[in-house]
């Protein structure tokens, strides 16, 4: 399991333009209870430097796109950058999403942090890198809803965990499985890697025992009970709820705004904003 960012390692058994990325968390233990009341008060740091470099990366994936389409893979400059903001971004979304209780650092770098990720990058299919646009909807539709569906039940995550001090079991799976999946489509959107976002629903129990680095692990294998999975169907059904009220919701208060005769502020879609945009709205 890299630390970090590792160009193009060995094959170690994989096709490497083909390797689905990894993500390292280590099993739901105790936390904090201080720092999960004040997780979002703690973070904002964090967000305001991955808000800004999230603005460059999108640039810089921009440049990427061109150059994987002459060169059929990224260059390693790219690579570098752009591996390295998507595993500090990573580190920083788990602490917000409560997987985790270590502080993430500023850095690319943090090989003490438990949040990890493993990228392999590889030979990238021009065909496939022209169209990416096209062919990153569907997974763009699986994580904004999942994003939209945690918005809409985060405070329940947080007051389990602050009551608790960890969080269950089945929640960690399934916001585990939200974090990896977001991972893997933001990877693949990068073009880090040219194997499509999966396995949302956790992978395959183990046909043989697993050795103990394996099982001090919580995400690899990620293997999910049926609480777990349900918890991930929840949070698609919320976020369909979420998506298509926030248009009605807006489309009402134009319809009030414009029977008083004041002035109305532009219209905005529901895949223009966040998740905390749309429940305020919604609220």
């Amino acid at each position: 399991m890299t630390t970090g960012w590792t160009p193009r390692p060995p094959d170690a058994g994989h096709p490497q333009g083909e390797h689905l990325p990894e993500l390292e968390i280590p099993p739901p233990g105790r936390q904090r209870r201080w720092t999960v009341l004040l997780r979002l008060l703690l973070l904002l740091p964090q967000l305001i430097v991955t808000a800004l470099l999230g603005i460059a990366a999108f640039f810089v994936t921009i440049v990427g796109w061109f150059a994987a389409l002459v060169q059929g893979r990224l260059p390693d400059g790219i690579a570098r950058f752009l591996g390295g903001f998507l595993a500090y971004e990573t580190r920083v979304a788990a602490s917000a999403m409560l997987l985790v209780d270590q502080y993430p650092p500023f850095s690319f770098e943090a090989p003490g942090h438990p949040v990890r990720i493993e990228l392999r990058p590889g030979e990238l299919n021009r065909l496939a890198v022209l169209f990416r646009l096209v062919l990153m909807i569907p997974a763009a539709i699986v994580t904004s809803l999942l994003q939209y569906g945690w918005a809409a039940v985060c405070w329940v995550f947080w007051l389990i965990t602050l009551v608790l001090g960890r969080m269950p079991t089945a929640a960690f799976g399934a916001v585990a499985a939200m974090a990896r999946f977001r991972m893997r489509y933001q990877a693949y959107v990068m073009m880090l890697t040219s194997a499509y976002p999966k396995r949302l629903f956790g992978d395959a129990p183990p046909a043989a025992a697993l050795p103990a680095q394996a099982m001090s692990s919580g995400t690899r294998p990620l293997v999910l009970g049926t609480p777990a999975k349900v918890l991930i169907v929840l949070l698609l059904v919320l976020g369909i709820v979420v998506a298509c009220a926030s248009p009605t919701v807006q489309v009402s208060d134009d319809d009030w705004n414009d029977s008083s005769h004041a002035p109305t502020a532009p219209a905005t879609t529901a895949g223009s904003e966040g998740p905390e945009t749309a429940l305020i709205r919604t609220s």
